[in-house]
């Protein structure tokens, strides 16, 4: 039987499986108590969350974000909201879904015009707040959750709406529409869905760049078009599969200076670059790349994060209804899979490459009617 609870019945004593990060370097599995919604809160029982690329450095390098411990990483997620506070509709209860981590201040000036990822003193579950590495996960409100439509899309499909939106996000951003040529630099999971969603776009034509290997063949046998750039040189290469043309839009997803420029090189005059990856060290580019950024007049859009609120288009509703209906496919890109009890050696297999993945994830094992 699915567990669903009452306010008054099951919290006494009740603990749950988690995964806490105590210290740089102290990632532990452990039982903890399970939080209690109250008022507006909603408490998810958590079907699967994936480890994102954020993480490991968090785990191993950085800690969190405002260095608070004990603290339930994990902002991928997704669930089934099984209790709700008294302030909540509990109407909601049995429903399975995606939630929105960030958590804005709702006061500041881009919270006022609905740009909640850019809110300037936001939390954020799983990195500010408790998240997903755990049975359970207190939601702030319903206003975070994103519902699936469709009962036979499985948990960890749903928890890859956060990555897949952000790679949506991208895309909107390099303005791709239709007959748009498209190059995206990083073959991992995001590149990948960020491929997916320039083809639903209308792309005629879209090219992945990648220096792994191994990365290359996944991307392959996912049907992708993939250039190796440590065996071809990746502008010669596109233009031969763009009628000698260059890109209408490249996405520098690696947050790599070297690949920036070699964005500028294979975006055509008055083309543009979605800047999505991450830099984790000081981005430069070469003299004739920069001076090529002014004469071309490229554009470069920043990406951060994705767009969630309805008053101009939610990107998060946007995802679920493709995950819903089958013509955004993640789940042949989950490679791993791990309980929570694996999950603290799986993240080191992963920080210390001794494993290749494309996305790694934990899994709850699914409870039966």
């Amino acid at each position: 039987m699915r567990d669903y609870f009452s306010p008054s019945s099951y919290y006494e004593g009740k603990t749950m499986e988690a995964c806490r990060l105590h210290a740089i370097g102290d990632f532990r599995y452990e039982e903890i108590p399970i939080p209690r919604p109250v008022g507006t809160q909603l408490l998810a029982r958590i079907s699967a969350c994936g480890v994102c690329g954020s993480d490991i450095p968090r785990i191993f390098s950085l800690g969190t974000s405002k260095q608070r411990y004990p603290l339930v990483l994990g902002h991928e997620f997704a669930g089934e909201i099984v209790a709700v506070g008294e302030a909540a509709d509990a109407g909601l209860i049995g429903k399975q879904g995606a939630f929105f981590p960030c958590i804005p201040c709702r006061t500041c000036g881009p919270c006022l015009t609905a740009d909640y990822a850019m809110c300037e003193d936001y939390d954020y579950l799983g990195s500010r707040s408790d998240g997903g590495f755990a049975e359970y996960c207190l939601i702030p409100s319903a206003w975070h959750f994103v519902p699936s439509s469709n009962p036979e899309v499985p948990g960890d499909v749903l928890a890859m709406t956060e990555p897949c939106t952000v790679a949506q996000h991208a895309i909107r951003n390099g303005s791709v529409c239709a007959g748009s040529s498209v190059l995206i630099f990083g073959a991992g999971p995001i590149g990948i869905m960020a491929a997916r969603w320039a083809k639903i776009f209308g792309a005629s034509l879209v090219v992945l760049a990648e220096i792994n290997e191994e990365k290359v063949e996944f991307a392959r046998t996912r049907g992708l078009t993939v250039i190796n750039s440590t065996k071809q040189d990746i502008r010669d290469a596109f233009r031969a599969l763009n009628d000698e043309n260059d890109a209408d839009v490249t996405v520098e997803g690696t947050g790599s200076g070297a690949a920036l420029g070699q964005c500028v090189e294979c975006t055509k005059t008055f083309g543009t670059i979605s800047l999505m990856g991450n830099p984790a060290h000081d981005t430069t580019v070469s003299l004739s790349q920069h001076s090529s950024i002014l004469r071309k007049e490229l554009t470069l859009h920043g990406v951060w994060n994705s767009q969630f609120s309805s008053a101009s288009f939610n990107e998060w509703r946007f995802t679920m209804e493709k995950l819903d209906s089958g013509e955004m496919q993640v789940e042949d890109l989950i490679t791993h899979r791990s309980s929570l009890k694996d999950l603290p050696e799986l993240c080191r297999l992963i920080a210390q490459h001794e494993i290749t993945i494309c996305k790694a994830m934990y899994v709850q094992e699914r409870q039966d009617d």
